[in-house]
């Protein structure tokens, strides 16, 4: 796969991926830009990944879950 000098990153996902995704973001009030650049710096910076089901956003809204 190319990789260009760009601060592009282009990814082709299954459209049900894309949007389960996206609803997930809306509900944390979260963009795909922001999410994807802290847990690109985690596992870039930390070598860690984050847990995917844990709200990482603190200004989401707090729902609990039955």
């Amino acid at each position: 796969m190319a990789r260009g000098k760009s601060g592009r990153i282009v990814l082709e996902v299954d459209p049900k991926l894309k949007k389960d995704l996206y609803l997930e973001l809306a509900r944390r009030e979260q963009t795909l830009k922001d999410w994807f650049v802290a847990e690109a710096n985690n596992l870039a910076y930390n070598g860690a990944q984050t847990d995917l089901f844990k709200d990482s956003n603190p200004n989401a809204k707090d729902e609990k879950k039955v």
